[in-house]
């Protein structure tokens, strides 16, 4: 998938749990809007680790996987570039969706890597830029396009807000560090302390609609009702419904 006009960065391989500073394999260059989807590789025992138990984890890893790529097919709806931000081994990634763009996680926690990410895809040409996990498979399409629009019209930082507490999107129009550091990752204060230094930046700050992840067997149910045509909801109905009964 060439893209011309842009600016270039180099690519590290990057396996699941550590930063591999090993030689560089292609280079990145980008032009105008950007969604990155942080992604790890779908090991069992390595992702979607809240779900076990119930799930065993081969199930968990199944439904991470299901989930991530039912995300990427969504994404491509987008008159957007798509950056897969993975941690994990780089040929799974360039097997498994070819031809899109591939950038390595780095840093020691989930805000150094958020930061990390934003500088280098800012620095490749990214403009404005979305940030999106793969806990949120059916997250509709308006939503993303909604906040790209917002960061036209001058927004400085927009998000998609979760019911949990964190938020389904994040999306800049220049690289913001401070609304990634020091936040309690995986705890209900996530979006308030975003607001928070949002504020304190004096930043233009927009909030869409509020979505919900994926994090629990109950949300399973959930996205069974809200979107039963999802890739996702089809997995979890045919795979894992005796879970629901109970759940």
């Amino acid at each position: 998938m060439p893209w011309s006009n842009g600016r270039t960065l180099i690519f590290v391989d990057n396996p699941v749990d550590k930063v591999d500073n090993s030689p560089d394999r292609h280079t990145l260059c980008l032009s105008g809007r950007t969604i990155a989807v942080f992604a790890k590789q779908p090991i069992a025992g390595r992702v979607k680790t809240r779900f076990c138990p119930p799930l065993s984890a081969t199930e968990a890893c199944q439904l991470y996987d299901t989930a991530l790529r039912e995300t990427v097919v969504r994404l491509l709806q987008i008159q957007a570039q798509v950056v897969l931000c993975y941690a994990g081994r780089y040929e799974w990634f360039a097997k498994v969706f070819p031809g899109l763009f591939l950038l390595p996680q780095a840093g020691a926690d989930l805000g150094q890597r958020l930061s990390n990410a934003s500088r280098s895809l800012f620095a490749a040409g990214a403009n404005p830029l979305v940030i999106i996990g793969s806990d949120c498979p059916d997250l509709p399409v308006q939503f993303i396009n909604q906040a790209i629009v917002a960061l036209e019209d001058n927004c400085d930082v927009v998000t998609v807000p979760c019911r949990d507490g964190g938020y389904a999107l994040i999306g800049q129009r220049r690289h913001r560090p401070e609304i990634f550091v020091d936040i309690p990752w995986s705890s209900s204060d996530v979006l308030t302390i975003t607001r928070m230094r949002a504020a304190k930046a004096k930043l233009r700050y927009v909030e869409l609609s509020v979505w919900e992840d994926l994090d629990d067997v109950k949300a399973l149910s959930r996205l069974l009702e809200r979107s039963p045509n999802s890739r996702t909801a089809e997995f979890v109905r045919h795979k894992l419904s005796g879970y629901l009964k109970t759940g």
